[in-house]
């Protein structure tokens, strides 16, 4: 189905009415920080791997209700919100991660984020090159455009910001959308058709270097968004990968300019201690250029989850559920 008049709803915002509010500002109270502290101490204790524990082993009930309201607003509302206040200050990765792995537990179930198999990433800036295909960008201290990722929800908890720059840009995919469908109609109908997808070396064994998938699907109520533009116009570098038309070459730019308004986007002050949650399917998100600190010990650094969502929030499409399949004799982002 495609739809032929703007989609409403929670979830078609725009960036310019959002920035006056903090009402998706979520700060932790002082019973959230003591039950996410007593349960990060206790199970470093207890030596367990962070892929074992679920919601039951962190045992924090005030959280578990905040975390209830949470999924109502990712699910039903704006698609996105900002928790504030872990207190990563002064603690070590394995703290910050086993807290943050704590909150994801209370939303969804981890899922692999590279070939690696990392079910909690680590956004950095590693030195790769960014003008190599097979880098994922994250990786780099470059621009990020405006995408979606391969998870029900998004998540990044900051533990160091950037010495300059690194800016979080969030847009409503849904705006997008019905800004596509008022600046040129006849384009819209094309973001429900399959586009080819770059794999960045990540596919398993026997799969193509691409895939296809189309950009939007409507339920009739819901619109879902996969979008990651470079992916699909670095698919062009495989020959046996469909050839992007004039049309789609234009689609692809327009999406990239509307959401690259500041009317439609809106930039969070992310700071160490927040976590930054997202609903894939209609949230795009987005980070400006940085520069780091010279000394490693302060460098910008963020752990990532990508979470399969204990509701049902992608209407069964398993590219967007799923996660990246591990490959044998790839290292993951922790190591690096």
């Amino acid at each position: 189905m495609i739809p032929d008049r703007p989609i409403s709803g929670a979830a078609a915002w725009l960036g310019a009415d959002q920035a006056g509010s903090r009402d998706w500002v979520h700060r932790l109270s002082a019973d959230e920080v003591a039950e996410l502290e007593s349960a990060a101490v206790r199970l470093q204790r207890s030596g367990r791997p962070l892929a074992e524990l679920t919601a039951a082993d962190f045992a924090m009930p005030f959280l578990e209700v905040s975390a209830r309201a949470w999924l109502d607003e990712i699910e039903r509302g704006r698609g996105f919100l900002l928790v504030r206040g872990v207190p990563v200050e002064g603690r070590s990765v394995e703290v910050c991660s086993l807290m943050y792995w704590g909150l994801g537990a209370l939303l969804g179930t981890a899922v692999s984020q590279n070939a690696g198999g990392d079910l909690l990433g680590h956004v950095r800036n590693t030195g790769a090159d960014p003008k190599d295909p097979s880098v994922r960008l994250y990786k780099t201290r470059e621009r990020l455009g405006f995408h979606t990722d391969g998870a029900d929800i998004i998540g990044l908890l900051c533990l160091r910001g950037a010495q300059s720059g690194g800016a979080s840009r969030i847009a409503s995919s849904v705006t997008v959308f019905n800004q596509v469908l008022q600046r040129r109609p006849d384009l819209a109908p094309l973001m429900f058709e399959p586009f080819p997808f770059d794999r960045n070396q990540e596919q398993a064994d026997g799969e193509a270097p691409y895939f296809e998938f189309p950009l939007c699907a409507f339920d009739g109520e819901h619109l879902r968004t996969f979008y990651i533009g470079w992916y699909i116009r670095d698919s062009q570098r495989h020959p046996q990968a469909p050839r992007l038309t004039r049309e789609q070459h234009e689609l692809l730019d327009l999406i990239d300019d509307i959401a690259s308004s500041p009317d439609t986007y809106l930039e969070m002050d992310f700071q160490p201690g927040d976590v930054q949650l997202l609903k894939n399917s209609v949230i795009l998100h987005a980070r400006t250029e940085f520069e780091d600190d010279p000394d490693p010990a302060l460098r910008r650094h963020l752990l990532r989850l990508w979470l399969t969502g204990h509701r049902d929030l992608a209407g069964g499409d398993a590219l967007l559920q799923g996660g990246i399949p591990r490959k044998e004799g790839v290292t993951g982002d922790a190591a690096g």
